[in-house]
């Protein structure tokens, strides 16, 4: 007797009709098929049911029951949940589901990051792991109606997985990241997302893990009462300077029961004495004395602050001074050498990452910080009647914006920014809280700064700078090549948005003209003082060529100068040759093959004499030249 023919529910019939037309409509199917179908459908008339089985039991649906699972989620009668969908493989959703109800959302995803310059395995990759969840846990046929609950969600099941099996899905999250800015562009209300590092903040009392309770509690109520006033970067930095000491009196005094105890000498003095000979956790190094200043400095003024709110457990004298931190040193701005910048602007100018690329250009010509340049909208050139073009720099270190004057190519740089960003929605200013139309876009999202330091990373591995200069030494150039410009310090500081004359002065100590002109001066002076004059009874006569005459003799950048055996070398002659300050380029190469030819015919004539020290002034300056032909060589 053949076996008993299943009977669908009455309320699964429509369930069941649906899903034999799907199979007919993609030209698959078979009865395993069909009696697997009735037999779930008999189990659960309410497909949303079988949800409510925990994650081992979905798990066990049979390979004949996942086409029907298949097509309850495609068509919306199945929100499975988070934690099936990261189990359930998905290679032929977007053919399966092209004829679904979600079909439609899933092409509109795949035309837009193709928009966004995703590869082809990219863009399938995204509307398969996560654009094609999403649409099916929240049951949705458009991109409206995910919101960040939906990703919050999916997030969760993610972590909860990892926790499980002991693995870190970071393809996922990659592509998490990427797909929430594609989807927004396609106008759901969840804007794109911070990368995941940065998704989660570590609470005050991890960041001040190991300091005792006593302690522990003024030190969070401090940082609490810090983020109110200050961006969460400075106060971060201030929790770790202060979990420092915290760790300290851990230590040294377990027992401390209030900050009010603090001793100067046991404990101040202490802390003070192990900072010199504290070492940076990363490197083995001695830290730098900027680093114990500003540990110095966030506890005297965590200290002052606790006095001045009249807080219990405020210490009950000043216990950190000024003269407690040391002396900083102040080096000079690290600018990029000539021609190191040059073959730097060069090697970018022919990148084909041409929006990075592109980016550390406008960097050049314009002296921003990397923040304020990630941080320019699309109509932030200005053109002043009778002015020219101006540069609108928006909020950055110090939250000002100011104006910066640019010229011709630097607008072309900006054209052919423009030409190479995304197109997007508006995303949102974490300064000003407001929408805006962002200069530097690229997939959906805003550039990063980091991948901006690659591109320079890269063009400088490219040309042989090693180590390669960072995007802040851009800057340092830009504003040494205005100083040795001349330059006033008034410009120069509206320029860079300096808020005290101090920060610009330190790019006049690099090139100061004035010292300059001061020592060519003093130079001039010395030189009368020291050389004996000619006697003006005999002056020199010369009726040959220079060359042979029988005296000592150098060539000069505008003629040649000749002495007399009495009057001996001069120490003066070639100094500028040698002179640190001294520069040079290709164009005067002629010249200095032509002065190098002339060295090489007194050396000649200096040794037939038998003037040693003369001929040896002569070889020092060869080997100057050189060095000078060599660096004007054409790279």
């Amino acid at each position: 007797m053949p076996p008993q023919r299943l009977v669908v529910p009455d309320e699964a019939v429509d369930h069941y009709q649906g899903y034999l037309d799907w199979l007919a409509a993609r030209g698959v199917g078979n009865r395993t098929f069909e009696s697997a179908a009735r037999a779930w459908l008999t189990r659960f008339p309410e497909p949303q049911a079988w949800a409510g089985l925990p994650l081992d039991q979905r798990l066990t649906a049979t390979n004949a029951q996942r086409p029907l699972l298949n097509y309850l989620m495609l068509h919306g009668h199945l929100q499975p949940g988070y934690d099936y969908l990261l189990e359930w493989k998905l290679h032929a959703v977007l053919r399966e589901g092209a004829l679904s109800p979600i079909g439609p959302a899933l092409a509109e995803f795949v035309a837009a990051a193709e928009r966004f310059e995703y590869s082809k395995s990219a863009r399938r990759g995204m509307a398969s792991q996560i654009a094609a969840r999403l649409l099916i846990q929240a049951g949705a046929t458009s991109w409206s109606v995910i919101v960040g609950t939906d990703y919050a969600e999916f997030q969760a099941a993610l972590e909860a997985r990892q926790a499980r099996t002991g693995r870190e899905f970071k393809h996922y999250w990659s592509a998490l990241h990427a797909s929430r800015a594609v989807i927004y562009h396609l106008g759901a209300p969840a804007e794109p997302a911070p990368k995941r590092s940065t998704l989660a903040r570590w609470s005050w009392e991890r960041h001040l893990e190991g300091v005792t309770p006593p302690v522990l509690a003024p030190m969070v109520a401090y940082l609490q009462r810090l983020e109110a006033t200050l961006a969460r970067g400075s106060v971060q930095s201030t929790a770790s300077d202060l979990a420092h000491f915290g760790r300290f009196l851990a230590r040294s005094d377990p027992q401390l029961v209030s900050l009010a105890h603090l001793d100067r000498i046991r404990h101040i003095e202490a802390y003070l004495n192990e900072l010199t000979i504290a070492v940076n956790h990363r490197y083995g190094t001695p830290l730098a004395p900027s680093t114990r200043k500003a540990r110095i400095l966030s506890l005297g003024l965590f200290f002052d602050a606790m006095a001045e709110w009249g807080w219990p457990d405020a210490p009950t004298r000043k216990l950190i001074y000024t003269r407690d931190a040391p002396k900083v040193p102040h080096p000079l701005p690290r600018y990029l050498p000539v021609q190191v910048d040059r073959r730097l602007i060069e090697a970018l100018a022919a990148s084909p990452n041409r929006l990075r690329a592109d980016a550390l250009l406008l960097l050049r010509a314009t002296g921003m910080r990397i923040g304020e340049l990630t941080g320019l909208e699309l109509d932030c050139v200005h053109e002043i009647p009778g002015e020219g073009a101006w540069l609108k720099v928006p909020l950055g270190k110090l939250l000002t914006e100011r104006m910066v004057p640019i010229d011709d190519d630097t607008v072309e740089i900006i054209d052919r920014i423009v030409e190479h960003r995304s197109q997007g929605r508006p995303l949102r200013d974490r300064h000003t809280g407001r929408r805006a139309e962002f200069l530097f876009t690229h997939q959906g999202r805003r550039l990063s700064a980091d991948s901006i330091r690659a591109e320079l990373h890269r063009a400088a591995a490219e040309i042989g700078i090693d180590p390669a200069p960072t995007p802040h030494q851009l800057r340092h150039t830009f504003a040494t090549a205005m100083v040795n410009s001349g330059c006033s310090l008034q410009a120069l500081m509206a320029m860079l948005g300096h808020a005290s004359a101090e920060m610009s002065l330190r790019y006049g100590r690099v090139f100061d003209k004035t010292v300059r002109d001061e020592y060519e001066r003093a130079l001039t002076q010395a030189k009368a003082t020291l050389v004996a004059p000619l006697p003006a009874a005999t002056p020199v006569q010369l009726r040959t060529d220079w060359h042979s005459a029988p005296l000592i003799k150098a060539r000069l950048a505008g003629g040649y100068c000749v002495r007399t055996l009495a009057q001996g070398v001069c120490p003066y002659t070639n100094i500028c040759e040698h002179c640190p300050g001294f520069r040079t380029e290709a164009s005067f190469l002629p010249a200095l093959l032509a002065q190098r030819a002339d060295t090489a015919a007194l050396l000649a004539d200096a040794h037939q004499r038998g003037w040693g020290e003369e001929a040896e002034r002569h070889m020092r300056l060869i080997e100057r030249l050189d060095t000078l032909i060599a660096q004007s060589q054409p790279a």
